[in-house]
C-alpha cells in the first residue's frame, strides 16, 4: 500500500515519465507521426493529471516539506523552486487549450501555442524531478 510519505517519489516518477512522453511526442510530430503522436500527448496529459492528484493529497496530508540546505545550494533551489511553481500554475490551461485545438483539427492554432506549452511543460516536469532530488536527497 502506498503511504503519504511514498508520494514525492511517485510524484517524481510521474514527472519523470511525462518528460519521457512529451520529449517522444515532440519526435513523433517531426516525423510526421501524427497518429502516434496524438496517443503520446494524450498519454503525457493523463501522467500529468495523476501527478497534479498525488501532488494535491501529500500536501493536504503533510503540508509543505522545507529545503534544509543553506548557503548558495538553498539559493539554488529556490530559484528552481520559483521558476518551476509560477510555470506550473501555466501548464494546465496550456496543455488543455493545445490539447482541446489539436483535438478539434485546428492545427495551426494547435501548433502555435504548442510552441509555448511543450518547452513550459517539459520544464517543469524535469524541474519536479530535480526538486524531489533536492528536497529528499541532498
Amino acid at each position: 500500500m502506498i503511504t503519504a510519505q511514498d508520494l514525492p517519489a511517485v510524484n517524481a516518477a510521474l514527472n519523470a515519465t511525462a518528460a519521457a512522453l512529451l520529449a517522444w511526442g515532440y519526435t513523433l510530430i517531426r516525423r510526421k507521426r501524427v497518429e502516434t503522436h496524438r496517443r503520446v500527448m494524450l498519454a503525457a496529459f493523463c501522467v500529468s493529471v495523476l501527478f497534479l492528484v498525488s501532488y494535491l493529497v501529500y500536501h493536504y496530508r503533510v503540508g509543505s516539506v522545507r529545503f534544509s540546505g543553506t548557503g548558495w545550494i538553498r539559493t539554488l533551489y529556490l530559484s528552481i523552486l520559483l521558476t518551476h511553481t509560477v510555470l506550473a500554475a501555466l501548464v494546465p490551461p496550456l496543455a488543455i487549450v493545445t490539447l482541446r485545438r489539436g483535438w478539434r483539427g485546428a492545427y495551426q492554432r494547435h501548433r502555435h501555442l504548442a510552441r509555448w506549452t511543450l518547452p513550459i511543460w517539459f520544464y517543469v516536469s524535469v524541474t519536479g524531478v530535480v526538486i524531489y532530488w533536492m528536497l529528499y536527497w541532498l
